[in-house]
């Protein structure tokens, strides 16, 4: 392998210089600050910069964003402390999900068969509902089901199944993901919290720890 003969080939950053220059010196510094910078501001940002970003999101304090231009996050997702979204090609992140704490979303590989260990960018789709858990890693290529859970330090290097459980590397599904109420119980205690009797929603484990 020769790395003085690496190529990205016809790959492109998909923004012209001066707005990358400008992200990584202005705008990456403030969505992934530690100070009093909010969510909404923080949403607004990447907004300015391309991505399309639905209500109610919440980013936490060190998130990073390679390209806002390549980023879609719908409606009330979490972004958890020093999660990583790497997305030289597009990341969708859809609604209701959440991001923990540290977790790495690689859409960036190299093809180790060629001599000059050439770029490879693939995009990550993460269904709505699900739960990339803390520093859990998703990679090139990856389709997340809906309602899918990925455990702490799990590595998805292919999809998951919708309403799955996994664990591991690489991730093998340990168990279907059983939810303790439908929505339309849900929105029902939220609109009347009185209306939730008791042993109307039983008690199920759903932990994947």
């Amino acid at each position: 392998m020769r790395l003085d003969k690496y190529t990205v080939g016809a790959y492109s950053p998909g923004a012209p210089l001066w707005k990358q220059i400008a992200w990584y010196y202005l705008g990456s510094p403030l969505v992934s600050s530690y100070w009093m910078v909010g969510s909404d501001f923080k949403c607004w940002l990447l907004r300015c910069f391309g991505a399309r970003v639905g209500d109610g999101v919440r980013i936490k304090p060190g998130v990073k964003v390679k390209f806002p231009w390549r980023l879609t996050v719908g409606e009330h997702v979490w972004l958890g402390e020093n999660c990583w979204i790497d997305n030289v090609a597009a990341v969708t992140i859809d609604s209701h999900t959440c991001i923990s704490q540290d977790v790495y979303l690689c859409t960036g590989n190299h093809d180790w068969s060629s001599p000059s260990f050439d770029l490879k960018a693939t995009p990550i789709h993460i269904g709505e509902g699900c739960w990339i858990a803390a520093r859990a890693m998703v990679g090139p290529g990856a389709t997340i089901g809906c309602g899918a859970v990925l455990c702490m330090g799990s590595v998805a290097g292919r999809s998951l199944a919708p309403m799955t459980i996994y664990a591991g590397n690489p991730a093998q599904p340990i168990k279907e993901r059983q939810m303790s109420a439908n929505l339309e119980e849900l929105d029902m205690a939220n609109a009347d919290p009185n209306s939730m009797r008791s042993g109307l929603v039983k008690s199920v484990n759903n932990s994947c720890f």
